[in-house]
């Protein structure tokens, strides 16, 4: 047990501060992850303009696609552990100007493959970003009331920053061409870099010993790998195949070597010994599963608002509107309920809130019901976001300071795995369902009812070549097994939900914030002065 003195907490309080008041540390926090979220999503609708300027092959488009949050995925916890060791501030900074040098490089790309290389940098830098943003957050706020209100900004913003991305990739492509989508962020990291240089305090764990490179490398490619199958699979791969099961069984044994090599290091990269807490392992299995729950389910419910109802993308980005509001709500309320609550009621709440919305749902035909979906969707996004932030609040509480880069690297690679393996898992479902309809339409031939059993979009596809009643006949078909597909898939993802809400009775009853919780938290962010001292061990 380390021993330390009360004269010392008065300067550790000023070093966790030190440059700014800690709201405004906030707000360039805020501005840092915005940026991030936005470039998750701003590219989707400039795809067919890239595809018809670049001219990429299907593979090329995929990667185009898909680079970023892979790499950024597979680096998190990588650039979370060394910002804990040479400082997060400096660790933010630097990705700083590496997401504004790669946005400049995407905008001018002549070709496919420097825009996959362009994106691939990009995810660098949203790995070193990430992390960074929460592991100060962490410093800034050591006391667990305003951290508490601190996250609830931080996850509101996330959820605008998903939101936004699409709406202003389509303004910027109405009057401007691709590049703009990534130029928009330049100007934003010129003014990042010199106010988070300014503003931003600088920490670092205080453990001494060299960084274990060789592990922050067995878990980058691990997960890259792991990450990679998941993608795959998602999309439809089959298991069998050799460039989706070749990086899943790589990406899982380097990352069972990698759990071998932290418990056997006496300075281990990850203490997996936070996984003993269990609010932490809870927390992370938490998120984990209800990303799994649930962003399939968003992505099959955007395909139903457009194939089956017909509306334009810009309809259904407004449809999904109110999810992203209600989400923002339950994020900037989350601080007091998670006070009058408690983590263990929050969550669990949260998870059952889902889950009835998920059910509410199930009511989704083959006719448009607006009153329904704005229901059901601003139930889910109220859901959600009570559950994650939660989830995440108790993680990064019960994270130990020193480790919080790492803590929150751990977190949001729980969020990217759960999402990746949630599309896999209900995709899947969803096909199992959806296919065995279209296995015999009368007047369709069985080849293209085999080509039509693939997605809904390839059977309105056949059902136009074929035309005619039997065309009619497919297409109706395929709506009809579309939304039973749907009702199973939402009846799947209710049973998680609800999985989830059992799993977060472990969580602790009450939010534990009073004088000694906040001492504790301070006496772990020493000023660089107190951590030369050596500890006085008892």
């Amino acid at each position: 047990m380390s021993g330390t003195t009360t004269a010392a907490v008065g300067p550790r309080r000023r070093a966790a501060g030190a440059g700014a008041n800690r709201w405004v540390v906030l707000v360039v926090l805020c501005v840092s992850l915005l940026l991030v979220a936005l470039d998750a999503t701003v590219l989707h609708v400039a795809v067919p303009a890239v595809t018809e300027d670049l001219r990429p092959g299907a593979i090329e488009l995929l990667w185009i696609v898909d680079v970023y949050p892979l790499v950024c995925a597979s680096l998190l916890i990588l650039f979370g552990t060394l910002g804990d060791r040479v400082g997060r501030r400096r660790v933010l900074l630097l990705g700083y100007a590496l997401f504004g040098v790669a946005s400049g490089v995407a905008a001018f790309a002549p070709s496919a493959q420097a825009l996959i290389l362009a994106r691939a940098l990009l995810g660098v830098g949203g790995a070193m970003i990430m992390p960074a943003t929460l592991s100060i957050l962490r410093q800034v706020f050591p006391d667990r009331r305003e951290r508490a209100l601190a996250i609830g900004i931080w996850s509101a913003v996330a959820a605008v920053g998903a939101a936004v991305g699409p709406l202003l990739g389509g303004f910027l492509l109405e009057h401007f061409w691709w590049g703009a989508v990534f130029l928009v962020n330049i100007p934003l990291m010129l003014v990042s870099l010199p106010v988070g240089r300014l503003l931003l305090p600088e920490s670092r764990g205080d453990r001494n010993g060299p960084w274990d490179v060789v592990g922050a490398l067995m878990a980058a490619v691990g997960l890259f790998g792991v990450v990679l199958g998941v993608k795959r699979l998602g999309g439809g791969e089959p298991v069998a195949s050799p460039f989706t099961l070749v990086p899943l069984l790589v990406g899982a044994a380097l990352l069972f070597l990698f759990v071998r090599r932290q418990a056997r290091r006496p300075l281990a990269l990850v203490d997996l010994r936070m996984f003993r807490r269990p609010a932490f392992s809870t927390s992370v299995c938490c998120i984990v599963l209800a990303m799994l729950a649930l962003v399939g389910l968003e992505l099959i419910a955007a395909q139903y608002l457009q194939l089956v109802l017909g509306l334009s993308p810009l309809q259904t980005g407004l449809r999904l509107l109110p999810l992203t509001i209600a989400a923002m709500a339950a994020g900037l309320a989350g601080a007091r309920m998670l006070r009058r609550f408690g983590p263990r009621r929050m969550v669990c709440f949260g998870f059952c809130l889902t889950a009835a919305a998920v059910l509410t749902l199930t009511a989704m035909g083959g006719n448009d019901n607006a009153g329904l979906l704005l229901f059901g969707f601003v139930l889910l996004g109220f859901g959600l976001e009570t559950t994650l932030f939660g989830a995440y609040e108790s993680m990064l509480s019960e994270a130990p300071a020193e480790q919080a880069g790492g803590a929150a690297a751990i977190g949001e690679t729980s969020y990217q795995l759960g999402a990746g393996i949630g599309i896999a898992l209900l995709g899947s479902v969803m096909n199992a369902a959806y296919a065995p309809g279209l296995a015999s339409v009368p007047g369709v031939p069985s080849r293209a009812s085999d080509a039509a059993g693939h997605s809904l979009g390839e059977a309105y596809a056949v059902a136009g070549r074929l035309g005619g009643s039997a065309g009619a006949a497919l297409r109706r078909a395929a709506q009809e097994s579309f939304v039973h597909g749907l009702h199973v898939t939402l009846l799947v993802s209710a049973g998680l939900l609800l999985m989830g809400a059992v799993m977060a009775l472990r969580l602790p009853r009450e939010m534990q914030c009073g004088e000694e919780s906040e001492r504790a938290a301070e006496v772990e962010l020493p000023s660089p002065r107190e951590a030369a001292k050596p500890r006085v061990s008892a």
